[in-house]
């Protein structure tokens, strides 16, 4: 992997909560403090184009997001998603066949202790650098094909689709 593009594009993982009523924003990026704290020893640059909760991306972000990532020379590409979201964006980013796309997020806050955020931004790094060309989700310690995956709401947890 010569660099690894990142592109953020909110939801949960980026969140900054300000009461106990869940008010909310999508706050800075999260990824690069993460892989900086980390010492990663890959290079990487980081592209942040929305900040949204993932319930709010529209068609048109969709393809904001497509255009981004066309638009890179980066062959390694890791895209940090809200999750409830995330598959609808995968199957629009499988028309970019050339290179490897890993979606991944947070069902917690990275600033929140005990946040699953770093496990999933460590699995999307490993499968970004290991699969062949194609779109992926990288969530609760699986690489999912985006076809064969779903969000179970009620576990708060992705799994295999019917």
């Amino acid at each position: 992997m010569e660099q690894l593009c990142i592109v953020t594009t909110g939801g949960t993982i980026d969140k900054i909560y300000f009461d106990d009523k869940s008010d909310f924003q999508v706050g800075e990026p999260q990824i690069g403090r993460i892989l900086e704290e980390l010492g990663v020893a890959f290079r990487y640059s980081v592209i942040p184009i929305i900040r949204k909760d993932s319930l709010h991306i529209t068609d048109e972000d969709r393809e904001l997001i497509r255009a981004t990532i066309a638009a890179q020379d980066a062959r390694h590409v890791l895209v940090t998603h809200g999750t409830d979201s995330m598959v609808q964006t995968a199957q629009v980013l499988s028309t970019l066949t050339d290179r490897t796309i890993v979606l991944t997020g947070a069902l917690n806050p990275a600033r929140f202790r005990g946040s699953d955020a770093e496990f999933n931004i460590g699995t999307a790094v490993g499968a970004v650098q290991s699969l062949p060309p194609g779109v992926y989700i990288a969530m609760n310690g699986r690489v999912w094909h985006p076809a064969k995956v779903r969000k179970n709401v009620a576990a708060n947890r992705f799994e295999a689709a019917d």
